[in-house]
């Protein structure tokens, strides 16, 4: 299973150009989707980012990045949990 990111390119928080490099460089097979959320309230006031369903949000890029590739990670380790049972 590959992960999903979803971004939107129109709230105020979220500068695609430098977010949308990071996101392929931490997992370069996942499907990036890009366009609005429909979380305005919340992109006017931080970064965020829905990663496979979740929403994942941030005073700062940076932060958000942290927060996301903790988010894949857990993804990873429930994926492996559940193929190995």
């Amino acid at each position: 299973m590959s992960n999903e990111f979803r971004i939107c390119d129109e709230c105020r928080m979220t500068n695609v150009k430098t977010l949308m490099p990071k996101l392929k460089k931490l997992d370069p097979a996942a499907d990036i989707k890009m366009g609005c959320q429909s979380y305005c309230g919340i992109g006017y006031k931080k970064s965020f980012c829905i990663v496979n369903g979740k929403h994942v949000t941030a005073l700062s890029e940076e932060e958000l990045l942290e927060k996301v590739e903790k988010a894949v990670q857990r993804a990873a380790r429930r994926q492996a949990s559940t193929t190995s049972s």
